[in-house]
């Protein structure tokens, strides 16, 4: 028997083994296509991080493809799930970032040279290529695009509950009379 304040039993019943807290959709599909990208888009940022010193790409667009995954997560299962699958402090991430990009200009002040003159290994890794500080401080760029995108994403999601709104009094209606 079902109460007055009771909702109706919905037509489909949400899966005990897929946690969602506050998913923006409620669509199996989405989250099925998002476990299945989240590590192919992973992959192909490390693949964009490390072939951006030679070629376009690096840091920046494979730091937009990883915080992609990550929002992915958020967008299909909710902000506390994706919280839970990657438990990152992004604004930590984000500063070490800058400073782990930054760093890598110090040798050639040491050097002598300019700030960010390039130094390189002198012979390549294979299947990687040549190394030297520009793929460190891209490497820094990397982090710090994800912490920054991916705080923000949350932040978005979170803001109703993080900042909820002041509830409002409604006034009474006064009636116009003669009008």
């Amino acid at each position: 028997m079902q109460h007055r304040n009771e909702s109706p039993l919905p037509n489909r019943l949400p899966s005990r083994s897929t946690p969602r807290d506050s998913a923006l959709y409620d669509s199996l599909i989405l989250r099925t296509i998002s476990r299945l990208m989240m590590p192919l888009l992973l992959l192909l940022s490390i693949f964009m991080l490390l072939r951006g010193h030679n070629l376009p790409g690096g840091g920046f667009i494979g730091g937009l493809l990883a915080s992609s995954a990550i929002i992915l997560q958020i967008v299909a299962f909710g902000p506390k799930t994706a919280r839970s699958i990657l438990p990152v402090n992004y604004l930590l991430l984000a500063a070490f970032g800058v400073f782990f990009g930054a760093i890598w200009g110090l040798p050639a002040l040491f050097a002598g040279l300019p700030y960010m003159q390039a130094f390189w290994l002198p012979e390549p890794i294979p299947g990687v290529g040549k190394i030297g500080t520009p793929v460190l401080f891209d490497i820094g760029v990397y982090f710090t695009v994800i912490g920054v995108t991916t705080k923000i994403a949350l932040l978005l999601v979170e803001e109703p509950i993080l900042f909820p709104l002041p509830a409002m009094k409604t006034a009474p209606a006064e009636s116009e009379e003669g009008a």
